[in-house]
Protein backbone atom coordinates (compact mmCIF):
# COMPACT_ATOMS: atom_id res chain seq x y z
CA UNK A 1 0.00 0.00 0.00
CA UNK A 2 2.90 2.38 0.72
CA UNK A 3 6.35 2.47 -0.87
CA UNK A 4 9.43 4.62 -0.33
CA UNK A 5 11.82 5.25 -3.22
CA UNK A 6 15.59 5.03 -3.05
CA UNK A 7 15.71 8.64 -4.26
CA UNK A 8 13.84 9.77 -1.14
CA UNK A 9 16.05 7.69 1.15
CA UNK A 10 19.19 9.10 -0.43
CA UNK A 11 18.01 12.70 -0.51
CA UNK A 12 16.45 12.75 2.97
CA UNK A 13 18.22 10.01 4.97
CA UNK A 14 17.18 11.49 8.33
CA UNK A 15 13.54 12.14 7.42
CA UNK A 16 10.48 10.03 8.18
CA UNK A 17 6.94 9.60 6.93
CA UNK A 18 3.89 8.26 8.71
CA UNK A 19 0.79 6.54 7.36
CA UNK A 20 -2.53 5.97 9.12
CA UNK A 21 -5.26 4.05 7.30
CA UNK A 22 -8.68 3.77 8.93
CA UNK A 23 -11.78 2.03 7.61
CA UNK A 24 -15.49 2.37 8.29
CA UNK A 25 -15.22 6.01 9.29
CA UNK A 26 -17.93 8.66 9.32
CA UNK A 27 -17.42 12.25 8.21
CA UNK A 28 -20.28 14.42 9.49
CA UNK A 29 -20.13 18.21 9.03
CA UNK A 30 -19.55 18.53 12.78
CA UNK A 31 -19.60 16.44 15.94
CA UNK A 32 -20.35 17.85 19.43
CA UNK A 33 -17.83 15.67 21.28
CA UNK A 34 -15.07 16.56 18.83
CA UNK A 35 -15.98 20.24 19.15
CA UNK A 36 -15.65 19.98 22.92
CA UNK A 37 -12.26 18.32 22.58
CA UNK A 38 -11.17 21.01 20.13
CA UNK A 39 -12.02 23.75 22.64
CA UNK A 40 -10.10 21.87 25.32
CA UNK A 41 -7.10 21.59 23.01
CA UNK A 42 -7.17 25.30 22.25
CA UNK A 43 -7.22 26.09 25.97
CA UNK A 44 -4.36 23.66 26.59
CA UNK A 45 -2.28 25.27 23.85
CA UNK A 46 -2.86 28.78 25.19
CA UNK A 47 -1.82 27.64 28.65
CA UNK A 48 1.20 25.74 27.34
CA UNK A 49 2.54 28.69 25.37
CA UNK A 50 1.42 31.51 27.65
CA UNK A 51 3.88 34.40 27.59
CA UNK A 52 5.86 33.08 24.63
CA UNK A 53 6.51 35.05 21.47
CA UNK A 54 7.19 34.09 17.86
CA UNK A 55 10.89 33.60 18.48
CA UNK A 56 10.09 31.10 21.24
CA UNK A 57 7.78 29.20 18.88
CA UNK A 58 10.49 29.05 16.23
CA UNK A 59 12.73 27.25 18.74
CA UNK A 60 10.25 24.36 19.13
CA UNK A 61 12.01 21.35 17.54
CA UNK A 62 9.19 20.49 15.12
CA UNK A 63 8.77 24.07 13.92
CA UNK A 64 12.53 24.49 13.61
CA UNK A 65 12.72 21.32 11.51
CA UNK A 66 10.00 22.43 9.10
CA UNK A 67 11.33 25.99 8.87
CA UNK A 68 14.73 24.57 7.91
CA UNK A 69 13.07 22.52 5.18
CA UNK A 70 10.84 25.31 3.86
CA UNK A 71 13.71 27.79 3.84
CA UNK A 72 15.27 25.79 1.04
CA UNK A 73 12.20 26.55 -1.08
CA UNK A 74 11.85 30.18 0.06
CA UNK A 75 8.63 29.32 1.87
CA UNK A 76 7.42 29.51 5.47
CA UNK A 77 5.71 26.85 7.55
CA UNK A 78 1.98 27.56 7.55
CA UNK A 79 1.25 25.42 10.65
CA UNK A 80 3.35 27.84 12.70
CA UNK A 81 1.16 30.67 11.42
CA UNK A 82 -1.95 28.71 12.39
CA UNK A 83 -0.59 28.17 15.90
CA UNK A 84 0.23 31.88 16.19
CA UNK A 85 -3.34 32.78 15.21
CA UNK A 86 -4.68 30.62 18.06
CA UNK A 87 -2.18 31.89 20.63
CA UNK A 88 -1.86 35.56 19.69
CA UNK A 89 -5.14 36.37 17.91
CA UNK A 90 -7.51 34.17 19.94
CA UNK A 91 -8.72 32.36 16.85
CA UNK A 92 -9.99 28.78 16.71
CA UNK A 93 -8.96 25.68 14.84
CA UNK A 94 -11.04 25.80 11.63
CA UNK A 95 -14.43 24.11 11.85
CA UNK A 96 -14.64 21.72 8.92
CA UNK A 97 -15.93 18.20 8.33
CA UNK A 98 -15.03 15.89 11.21
CA UNK A 99 -12.27 13.84 9.57
CA UNK A 100 -10.40 16.92 8.41
CA UNK A 101 -10.94 18.64 11.74
CA UNK A 102 -9.49 15.63 13.56
CA UNK A 103 -6.41 15.92 11.34
CA UNK A 104 -6.14 19.67 11.93
CA UNK A 105 -6.38 19.17 15.69
CA UNK A 106 -3.51 16.69 15.76
CA UNK A 107 -1.54 18.87 13.34
CA UNK A 108 -1.79 21.95 15.55
CA UNK A 109 -1.16 19.92 18.72
CA UNK A 110 1.98 18.21 17.43
CA UNK A 111 2.95 20.68 14.69
CA UNK A 112 3.50 17.91 12.15
CA UNK A 113 2.50 18.43 8.51
CA UNK A 114 -0.32 16.06 7.54
CA UNK A 115 -2.44 15.37 4.47
CA UNK A 116 -5.72 13.45 4.36
CA UNK A 117 -7.01 11.41 1.43
CA UNK A 118 -10.07 9.33 0.58
CA UNK A 119 -8.61 5.84 0.43
CA UNK A 120 -11.16 4.67 -2.13
CA UNK A 121 -10.08 7.40 -4.56
CA UNK A 122 -6.44 6.32 -4.43
CA UNK A 123 -4.94 4.02 -7.05
CA UNK A 124 -2.55 2.15 -4.79
CA UNK A 125 0.25 1.92 -3.95
CA UNK A 126 1.12 5.36 -2.61
CA UNK A 127 4.78 6.19 -3.21
CA UNK A 128 6.97 8.66 -1.34
CA UNK A 129 9.63 10.24 -3.52
CA UNK A 130 11.39 13.46 -4.48
CA UNK A 131 10.06 15.83 -7.14
CA UNK A 132 12.09 16.42 -10.27
CA UNK A 133 10.33 19.72 -10.92
CA UNK A 134 8.67 18.45 -14.10
CA UNK A 135 5.54 17.17 -12.33
CA UNK A 136 2.30 19.03 -11.78
CA UNK A 137 -1.02 18.34 -10.10
CA UNK A 138 -4.32 19.97 -9.17
CA UNK A 139 -4.42 21.54 -5.72
CA UNK A 140 -7.44 21.42 -3.41
CA UNK A 141 -8.67 24.79 -4.65
CA UNK A 142 -8.53 23.60 -8.28
CA UNK A 143 -5.33 25.36 -9.33
CA UNK A 144 -2.76 23.53 -11.45
CA UNK A 145 0.61 23.56 -9.72
CA UNK A 146 4.09 22.60 -10.91
CA UNK A 147 6.24 21.01 -8.22
CA UNK A 148 9.53 22.37 -6.99
CA UNK A 149 12.53 20.16 -7.65
CA UNK A 150 13.69 18.45 -4.49
CA UNK A 151 10.38 18.68 -2.64
CA UNK A 152 9.08 15.56 -0.90
CA UNK A 153 6.03 14.24 -2.74
CA UNK A 154 3.56 11.39 -2.54
CA UNK A 155 1.84 9.91 -5.56
CA UNK A 156 -0.42 7.05 -6.51
CA UNK A 157 -0.72 5.30 -9.88
CA UNK A 158 -2.71 8.23 -11.27
CA UNK A 159 -0.39 11.06 -10.22
CA UNK A 160 0.75 13.35 -7.42
CA UNK A 161 -1.47 13.41 -4.33
CA UNK A 162 0.52 15.80 -2.12
CA UNK A 163 3.78 17.64 -1.59
CA UNK A 164 5.26 19.40 1.41
CA UNK A 165 5.45 22.83 -0.22
CA UNK A 166 2.02 22.87 -1.89
CA UNK A 167 -0.14 20.44 0.10
CA UNK A 168 -2.77 17.85 -0.91
CA UNK A 169 -4.49 17.36 -4.23
CA UNK A 170 -8.10 17.80 -5.25
CA UNK A 171 -8.65 14.37 -6.83
CA UNK A 172 -8.29 12.31 -3.63
CA UNK A 173 -9.62 14.83 -1.12
CA UNK A 174 -11.77 13.79 1.83
CA UNK A 175 -15.47 14.48 1.29
CA UNK A 176 -18.76 13.91 3.09
CA UNK A 177 -18.99 10.46 1.49
CA UNK A 178 -15.53 9.29 2.60
CA UNK A 179 -15.72 5.99 4.46
CA UNK A 180 -12.11 4.85 4.31
CA UNK A 181 -9.30 7.30 4.87
CA UNK A 182 -5.53 7.63 4.61
CA UNK A 183 -3.59 10.23 6.59
CA UNK A 184 0.02 10.88 5.56
CA UNK A 185 2.63 12.75 7.60
CA UNK A 186 5.80 14.34 6.26
CA UNK A 187 8.56 14.65 8.87
CA UNK A 188 11.87 16.22 7.79
CA UNK A 189 15.16 15.74 9.63
CA UNK A 190 14.93 16.71 13.29
CA UNK A 191 11.63 14.95 14.02
CA UNK A 192 11.86 11.53 15.62
CA UNK A 193 9.92 8.46 14.46
CA UNK A 194 8.41 8.26 17.95
CA UNK A 195 7.00 11.77 17.52
CA UNK A 196 5.46 10.78 14.19
CA UNK A 197 3.92 7.64 15.68
CA UNK A 198 2.44 9.58 18.60
CA UNK A 199 0.97 12.07 16.13
CA UNK A 200 -0.70 9.29 14.15
CA UNK A 201 -2.12 7.91 17.39
CA UNK A 202 -3.62 11.32 18.17
CA UNK A 203 -5.31 11.46 14.76
CA UNK A 204 -6.63 7.94 15.34
CA UNK A 205 -8.02 8.89 18.75
CA UNK A 206 -9.72 12.02 17.41
CA UNK A 207 -11.30 10.07 14.55
CA UNK A 208 -12.56 7.45 17.02
CA UNK A 209 -14.45 10.17 18.89
CA UNK A 210 -16.55 10.61 15.77
CA UNK A 211 -16.38 7.02 14.48
CA UNK A 212 -16.06 4.68 17.48
CA UNK A 213 -16.55 1.59 15.32
CA UNK A 214 -13.81 2.53 12.84
CA UNK A 215 -10.84 0.18 12.50
CA UNK A 216 -7.14 0.88 12.01
CA UNK A 217 -5.61 -1.00 9.09
CA UNK A 218 -2.17 0.64 9.12
CA UNK A 219 -0.38 2.87 11.61
CA UNK A 220 3.26 2.90 10.60
CA UNK A 221 6.32 5.14 10.40
CA UNK A 222 8.76 4.84 7.51
CA UNK A 223 12.37 6.03 7.25
CA UNK A 224 15.51 5.50 5.26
Amino acid sequence: MFEVTDAWKETYPDAHAGILVMRAVDNPPSHPDLEDRKKELESELRAQFAGQDRKALEAIPAIAAYNAYYKGFKKTYHVQAQLESILFKDRSIPSVAALVEAMFMAEIKNLLLTAGHDLDKLQLPVTLSVASGAENYTLLRGQEQALKAGDMVMSDQAGIISSIVYGPDQRTQITASTRNVLFAVYAPAGISPETVESHLQDIRDYVLIVSPSATVQILQVFGA
